[in-house]
């Protein structure tokens, strides 16, 4: 088969190939631009695979006036810069090493050694310059059938690197077929090894589980780590039932990372996960409103219109009622207190003058926001 698309086309990329030939390297699109050309999902990244080592690569693509970045060349990567765009090329490798984490690689000039090394099938798919798909180790059955596999043994894939557990239900939860489950190979796998989990660092695991609940629908895959004893190492504390009925009423909202942790719950993930200060502190505001008895209007008063859409869809999620008073949101929002501290002044000051001031905000929220300057004084 061909793969075909403007990325695939376009003249920057077409330089690289140029400036490649002109040295006899031939290169192959791989991975993930591949895959999502095949599924019709848009490319943002495109990378390159070749047989040459990384110092032929760079001298070959400078030869053209290309920048060429040794971004990690170590492990054979080199990033070109065509017309703005980065290009990651990197030569094959094979895996000598691997501790779970980091993995020990020797350069290769076969591309089944290198398709061998990659994590699923889906993922060891490669395209020349033209489009023509290469498929080393059957991806194409199972990315038509929407089958996350792991390469060749699950368990072996998953030793050489703990964190293909978590990208095993992330990518179910983006490329995976809604209707089916996971892989039942891969799935007894990722359980028999969660043992690995802990060898990972925070920020490897935030940042997968990050990714993993911006899907547009990550519950299947969620429960599924759940069911393998998998969530509870990674999110300790988490509770499932409310994900998929926040996903649900989201309907056509982007999803917001902050609110689909807040959904789950989970302890400790600032310092588990490396949440940034303000994700951590925006997931333990949706946690404290969830259950407090302010109005969705004094919300979006007090703390904006997106923290209160928030408030509203997690309590309707977790308590299981419907969805409401969202036209609360607005007004609240809006809502400017029309008092001011000069207006108490020079009768009050200091702490009677702060503690009048919050006395007539509360007077004023609780009348709907309706009393006026006047009538509050």
């Amino acid at each position: 088969m061909k793969i075909d698309g403007d990325w695939r086309r376009a003249p920057a990329t077409q330089r690289v190939f140029d400036a490649l030939e002109r040295a006899d390297i031939t290169a192959f699109f791989v991975g993930g631009c591949v895959r999502n050309a095949i599924l019709g999902v848009d490319v943002s990244d495109i990378d390159l695979a070749s047989a040459a080592p990384p110092g032929d690569v760079i001298a070959a693509v400078e030869a053209t006036g290309l920048k060429a970045v040794p971004t990690g060349i170590e492990h054979g990567t080199v990033t070109v810069v065509s017309d703005g765009v980065p290009h990651e090329i990197t030569t094959f490798r094979r895996d000598v090493t691997t501790d779970g984490r980091h993995a020990e690689v020797a350069f290769s000039d076969r591309i089944e050694d290198d398709a061998a090394r990659r994590d699923f099938t889906m993922n060891a798919l490669y395209a020349d310059r033209h489009g023509a798909v290469q498929d080393p180790v059957g991806g194409l059955p199972d990315l038509r059938d929407r089958r996350v596999r792991f390469i060749g043994d699950a368990g072996a894939r998953i030793t050489e690197d703990y964190l293909r557990i978590l990208r095993f239900f992330r990518f179910h939860a983006y490329y995976g077929d809604p209707a089916e489950g996971l892989d039942p190979e891969g799935l007894a796998a990722c359980a028999a090894h969660a043992d690995g989990l802990s060898q990972l660092s925070a920020e490897r695991v935030g940042a997968e589980m990050s990714k993993l609940l911006l899907a547009p629908d990550p519950a299947p895959s969620v429960f599924a780590m759940a069911q393998a004893g998998i969530l509870a190492r990674v999110m300790p504390g988490a509770e499932v039932t409310g994900l998929p009925v926040l996903v649900h009423l989201e309907a056509a909202r982007p999803p917001r990372l902050a609110r689909r942790i807040a959904a789950l719950g989970g302890k400790d993930l600032k310092t588990l996960w490396r949440l940034s200060n303000t994700v951590a502190d925006e997931v333990a505001r949706l946690r404290d409103l969830i259950g407090a008895t302010n109005g969705l209007s004094e919300i979006a008063y007090r703390h904006g219109r997106e923290t209160a859409e928030d408030t509203a869809l997690l309590r309707a999620a977790l308590f299981e009622q419907p969805l409401s008073g969202l036209d609360e949101i607005e007004i609240g929002a809006q809502a400017v207190f029309p008092v001011k501290a000069a207006d108490l002044m020079p009768a009050l000051s200091g702490p009677e003058l702060g503690a009048k001031l919050k006395e007539l905000e509360a007077r004023w929220i609780a009348s709907g926001f309706t009393l006026t300057r006047d009538a509050l004084l």
